[in-house]
């Protein structure tokens, strides 16, 4: 590893190990980003993985989950002050973050920003306003590019707000994507001003069918989801190098689900358009003929 002492190897090892584990839809950590910024995004991914995980445990009640991500600050913090951690079996996440904190001069305030988010899944199932929604990926989202591209060593404003237009816009289509699946698990992040105003009624999804009030809704969403999109897309020509095409990646990975979802509203709860194999090709290609 580039620039990693001997002594943190493993540790930064065990965050890739957590990274690779886990299925996204967008890439995290690939091996298309420069070898040097590798160890530090997976040791970002695997502290935010651990956490969301957490909020998310179905066997633990509210205020377990809740005590568990206060824990997860105080051994952020520690890492940051450079004394003891205890995180059990995680410790090496925090042992990794803590140098790639100081080597990267990361903003610690981007890491409290995520658990904030992650303390407001376990309390917050419903949003009455797009305002809500906005405040929510600010915190759940935008912290992650931000890290990435300071760990990059971009610190520019107008680079720092295209990334959040981004972030925003890939949280979304995530929520979008995931609408079946998180009202499944009891979340709904449509905000509910919105689908009152389009007459969508909670309760015509008990049946697992997605009516044509709520294919309004939701479309109206991802017509404002691919506004943030847009906005976003320069923060991929403000970058250089390997991560360039990382972002296009990403940004196009994102933007044709969007589509997809677009094109084919859902009938059912089931319906989750994904990226597949099939589509490497292709968005590779779009990534290197990318138009400015």
């Amino acid at each position: 590893m580039v620039d990693i002492p001997a002594a943190l190897v493993p540790d930064y090892r065990f965050c890739q190990a957590l990274a690779r584990a886990h299925y996204e839809n967008f890439p995290v950590a690939s091996r298309l980003l420069p070898r040097a910024m590798r160890p530090h995004v997976a040791a970002i991914y695997a502290f935010a993985r651990v956490a969301d995980d957490v909020a998310d445990e179905g066997l633990l009640t509210p205020a377990e989950r809740l005590a568990r991500l206060a824990e997860w600050r105080q051994a952020l913090h520690a890492s940051v002050a450079r004394t003891t951690i205890d995180a059990g079996a995680f410790s090496a996440v925090f042992r990794a973050l803590g140098h790639s904190i100081r080597r990267c001069r990361l903003d610690v305030t981007l890491l409290d920003d995520l658990l904030s988010a992650f303390e407001q899944d376990v309390t917050v199932h419903r949003y009455d306003r797009w305002a809500d929604v906005l405040d929510y990926c600010r915190r759940s989202a935008n912290p992650v590019g931000r890290l990435v591209l300071q760990v990059a060593g971009y610190r520019d404003a107008e680079v720092a707000r295209r990334s959040d237009a981004v972030c925003t816009g890939l949280q979304l289509v995530n929520f979008w994507q995931d609408f079946g699946r998180d009202w499944l698990a009891g979340r709904l992040y449509v905000p509910r001003e919105d689908a009152e105003r389009c007459g969508a009624r909670e309760a015509d999804l008990a049946n697992a069918h997605v009516t044509d009030a709520w294919r309004a809704v939701l479309a109206e969403l991802i017509d404002r989801t691919r506004v943030l999109l847009l906005d976003g897309r320069r923060v991929c020509d403000l970058v250089h190098g390997r991560l360039r095409l990382e972002l296009r990646l990403t940004w196009l990975g994102g933007w044709t689900i969007l589509d997809r979802l677009a094109r084919s509203p859902r009938q059912n709860l089931r319906d989750r358009p994904t990226l597949s194999g099939g589509d490497v090709v292709p968005l590779l290609w779009r990534a290197i003929v990318w138009r400015r």
